[in-house]
């Protein structure tokens, strides 16, 4: 699979359920390298139309994947660490159309739960419906910017739990302050330990509407706060990781000879509690 322009749609917006099929393009064409850090044979079926396209309009400067390759690999290292010691579930919040439960090396007794949107959930349930993940896989339909509904639904897949390891990979972005905040409250479970998400900073967040905004109109970000990391913590969550994605890129060698020469310069970088002006992007891991 290649990133050669397909149907350019001119005028067309995609909504945040399309950025689905974007994030699985770039697995695709991951995947498909001979060098590939992961594989991912469902991902060029998950991509569908819709994922080339969004890439085909985007400016030059933004069609590279490395980000999202950079937090794949970073959520995956993550996960088989948290297995490793004794997580027993895993709750995927806005799922999209990952495949985790397909790819990764899991024990058959782990627990795994996918919430998101019912035609997300539908689209993905057609597409795989032939397919056999390796542990016990869910799927729950759910509005996650509903609070009450979001409540009852950790309410009850919490339940007699001990080391549940929450992902929010790619949602917070889409939420307010005030959503992340209450998000946050509700993961404060007894079963919950860990808690692991995408952080951008202001200054990559306004730099990613400014080139996309004609393409994810129906798609605007929101949640990138200035202190990073910070945030988290005021709220009570200890940090226990953060991996910054363009050093996880520069290990995987996915930069730009330009930004490979750029990291490797001894400047200083960005503070993660301080983020000022920082094009900057990481996973964060949390615990309790």
């Amino acid at each position: 699979m290649t990133e050669a322009q397909t149907g350019n749609q001119t005028g067309k917006t995609y909504t945040i359920s399309d950025t689905a099929n974007w994030v699985a393009f770039h697995r695709a064409v991951e995947s498909a390298r001979p060098d590939a850090v992961f594989r991912d044979p469902l991902a060029e079926r998950l991509a569908g139309v819709t994922g080339p396209e969004i890439v085909a309009r985007a400016p030059k400067a933004m069609r590279n994947g490395w980000p999202i390759i950079a937090r794949t690999v970073s959520i995956d290292e993550i996960i088989a660490t948290a297995i490793g010691e004794g997580c027993d579930c895993v709750i995927n919040l806005a799922a999209g159309l990952d495949t985790r439960p397909y790819r990764l090396d899991l024990p058959k007794t782990l627990t795994w739960i996918e919430a998101d949107l019912p035609g997300l959930v539908d689209e993905k349930n057609r597409l795989l419906a032939n397919e056999t993940p390796r542990c016990q896989l869910q799927r729950v339909k759910i509005d996650l910017a509903d609070n009450a509904a979001r409540a009852a639904f950790l309410d009850g897949v919490t339940a007699g739990r001990q080391r549940v390891l929450v992902l929010s990979e790619g949602l917070l972005m889409y939420l307010d302050d005030a959503l992340v905040r209450s998000l946050s409250d509700d993961l404060k479970r007894a079963g919950v330990k860990w808690w692991v998400s995408d952080q951008i900073s202001p200054a990559v967040r306004d730099m990613f509407m400014s080139n996309m905004q004609d393409i994810l109109a129906s798609a605007p970000m929101h949640f990138a706060p200035e202190n990073g990391v910070a945030f988290y913590e005021a709220l009570g969550w200890r940090v226990r990781e953060v991996l910054s994605s363009a050093e996880v890129a520069l290990r995987l060698k996915r930069l730009s000879w330009l930004m490979t020469l750029l990291m490797r310069l001894p400047l200083p970088q960005p503070d993660p509690r301080r983020l000022g002006t920082a094009r900057w992007g990481a996973v964060v891991w949390l615990e309790r």
